[in-house]
């Protein structure tokens, strides 16, 4: 458990610094921080992620081709998460 919480950490750390280096206003990783807990643990996503999901899906592909947190977008349980959101994986 204490090694899922570090990677939630880091995980929460690598968006906002996304979100501060973001290139474009609409690509803003850091919004997926609520997603954290769901895409690390695969819980059910809350309502605020799935949200903000819809609202970065044009940016999936730039934030799983970034290599600060390609394994957190590509994981099992983010790929979970985007679906239980009803959110269309794109093909990179």
């Amino acid at each position: 458990m204490a090694k899922q919480q570090q990677q939630a950490m880091a995980l929460l750390m690598m968006l906002v610094l996304a979100a501060e280096t973001a290139s474009a206003a609409s690509c803003n990783a850091g919004q997926l921080t609520v997603c954290a807990s769901a895409m690390l643990s695969g819980a059910a996503p809350s309502a605020a992620c799935c949200s903000n999901l819809k609202a970065q899906q044009g940016c999936l592909c730039q934030f799983a081709k970034n290599p600060a947190y390609a394994r957190y977008v590509n994981s099992p349980n983010a790929r979970k998460t985007v679906a239980s959101c009803g959110v269309a994986l794109p093909r990179c």
